[in-house]
């Protein structure tokens, strides 16, 4: 059964690069025979001719590729500073309070990388360890029959039953 991802594809060398533009520069191939000689795409071939034509390089791209930041250092520089001074926000509060447009997940990642916690102290008074709210009500087993009357059934058949 064949893996259920795309293979991870690596960078093609500058000396390919420049081997694969000489080659189809002579003129006498198609970029798709160019293709079919180095084993590379023909989208390949074709971004490689248009990156010389538009950008007058051939060198790989990679610092333009994938998701940008949200969280720019910046941001690690308030957050750092926010955390010093408020050792006790939480996280909505210390995205509310440098106005960033993230996740919670994002920020906690940021907080982690940088080592910062953001947690509360134990410096604080203890919270009330005693239990709030009344203890909670029994199963129900004996209080279902204590509602029905003697004789009669739970049962939506109004049907006598049998003895």
């Amino acid at each position: 059964m064949a893996p259920c991802y795309a293979p991870t594809v690596a960078t093609l060398s500058m000396d390919l690069r420049q081997r694969i533009l000489q080659a189809y520069d002579k003129g006498d191939v198609t970029r798709d025979q160019v293709a079919s000689r180095f084993e590379v795409s023909l989208g390949m071939v074709k971004k490689l001719i248009q990156q010389r034509t538009h950008k007058g390089d051939i060198a790989p791209r990679h610092h333009r590729s994938g998701r940008k930041p949200v969280i720019l250092d910046t941001h690690r520089r308030d957050m750092r500073l926010l955390v010093k001074e408020q050792p006790d926000l939480t996280l909505e509060e210390i995205r509310a309070h440098l106005d960033l447009k993230c996740t919670i997940q994002a920020i906690h990642y940021v907080l982690a990388d940088m080592g910062l916690t953001y947690k509360k102290r134990h410096s604080g008074p203890p919270s009330n360890p005693a239990r709030m709210s009344p203890a909670a009500a029994g199963s129900g087993a004996g209080s279902k029959a204590d509602l029905s009357p003697p004789g009669s059934s739970s049962s939506t058949n109004r049907r006598p039953r049998r003895t």
